[in-house]
């Protein structure tokens, strides 16, 4: 029988398995630091941009959720794109055109009217969330593909915690370039390091039974897990020639399972995005930091929420192994982690600048542990439709991003003050647990009625 020229010989399952698996997870990282570097660019850029262009802090709010609007408008045509193509091709043009995006908004100062920028802004922030859709769904679609399920708890959390560590990297550096250099050159840097990321993924991503460097043992080692190894060569043909099909999408979506990880990830998801928006100018306009003090203050809580993520992966799969069911070993980092980042309300309480930043770090550590969400969805997700289950889980959880900047530019601008927006992003915290706890059942693989 002929080779199909998609394959290749897999070395032989003689001595060690081979770790290629790591590397993939590794790149998978690298990319999602870039990710949520250049979705933080305006976060960082907006205080110096905004003055220098007169943007106000209503007009700040909308233009922060901009992003999400067509980020969760984009999920489940980018999960069906996945399924699709596959994910190294439809990864590629993603990271390559967010970056593009991304640079070209260093250009919007050559305009003199504040309406003129804010349409244009918008639209570019609009373009890079579409563009970065697939991103998150791909991510599980591959770990998916290249993870035993006791390991996949781990993977997720490293490619998930690459959103805190794109703070801890990023932030103190575009502070700096923002305060040496101006505002513009953020965004020309950051774009310019994502298109050369973009082609080093062509050359370092491959299916399981693609991979250069997998031996046979490895590859065993995985399909035995629970691997989804021929997610791409095997998918449903259907789904490749045609759209979405709908009836599944309604399976899912009638799923209370699935519902109760949905809202979770709705709430868990406002937490993300306080920090990615409001967080620097909350350090700059309550706490009176300059810029780059606040791209270094917030470093530290990125850094525990780095460390979180990491520990809450690693102590899940660490469960799984001794035993514990994939129900527990999912929720109990996930409730554990949500309610330690409440703490953040006790901001509004205190002055001394060392325990504000002490406490939005334990509420950062927690939100990194409590971070499974991926790991549930490659846990849960059908063989069939992993790409649109996971861009239907990340539709429901970034509607907060249009949400959450929107919501606290009203309150700010209503109030003058953030005391509200926190309770506002606490209570978000608290209905995350309520619905793991009453609404999330067993967690276990859908399985599709054929239609």
């Amino acid at each position: 029988m002929a080779v199909l020229k998609s394959e290749r010989q897999i070395t032989p399952a003689t001595g060690k398995k081979t770790k290629t698996r790591w590397l993939i997870v590794l790149m998978i990282f690298i990319v999602t630091v870039i990710n949520y570097a250049d979705r933080a660019t305006l976060s960082i850029a907006g205080p110096a941009l905004s003055s220098d262009l007169g943007i106000n802090s209503v007009m700040m709010g909308y233009l922060f959720s901009a992003f999400a609007w067509s980020y969760v408008l984009g999920q489940i045509p980018g999960g069906w794109l996945l399924d699709k193509f596959g994910s190294k091709r439809v990864y590629f043009w993603s990271i390559f055109l967010w970056s593009l995006f991304t640079l070209v908004q260093g250009l919007i100062g050559s305009f003199q009217s504040v309406t003129t920028v804010v349409i244009i802004l918008f639209a570019l922030r609009f373009f890079v969330g579409l563009a970065e859709s697939p991103s998150f769904p791909a991510n599980s679609r591959i770990v998916a593909a290249w993870f035993p399920s006791a390991e996949r708890g781990t993977a997720a959390a490293i490619f998930n915690s690459g959103q805190y560590f794109a703070t801890v990297l990023f932030a103190p550096i575009m502070g700096y370039i923002t305060f040496t250099f101006g505002w513009e050159y953020v965004f020309f840097f950051m774009g310019a390091i994502g298109i050369i990321v973009a082609f080093v993924w062509l050359k370092t991503i491959y299916n399981p039974k693609d991979h250069p460097k997998i031996n046979q043992a490895e590859l065993d080692y995985i399909k035995e897990g629970g691997a989804l190894v021929d997610m791409d060569t095997a998918a449903n043909q259907v789904e490749k020639k045609q759209g979405p099909n709908w009836q599944y999408i309604k399976q899912l979506l009638s799923n209370k399972m699935l519902l109760g990880v949905y809202l979770g990830q709705y709430c868990i998801t406002t937490l993300t995005y306080f920090f990615l928006t409001w967080f620097p100018v909350y350090l700059v306009d309550q706490r009176g930091m300059n810029i780059l003090e606040a791209g270094l203050v917030a470093s530290l809580p990125a850094i525990c929420g780095f460390i979180g993520g990491i520990l809450g992966g690693t102590f899940s799969d660490f469960l799984l192994k001794k035993g514990v069911s994939i129900t527990a070993a999912r929720k109990i980092p996930i409730i554990t982690g949500v309610l330690l980042s409440m703490s953040l309300v006790i901001a509004n309480y205190v002055t001394t600048e060392w325990v504000v930043v002490f406490v939005m770090s334990l509420a950062f550590f927690g939100k990194g542990f409590g971070s499974l969400g991926w790991a549930v969805v490659a846990d849960t997700s059908p063989k069939e439709m992993s790409g649109v289950s996971g861009g239907l889980f990340n539709t429901f959880g970034n509607v907060a991003g249009i949400t959450t900047p929107i919501i606290i530019g009203y309150i700010v601008g209503t109030t003058g003050s953030f005391n509200m927006a926190l309770l506002f992003v606490g209570a978000s915290a608290l209905v995350a647990i309520l619905s793991y706890l009453f609404l999330v059942g067993e967690i276990k693989r859908v399985e599709l009625k054929k239609v």
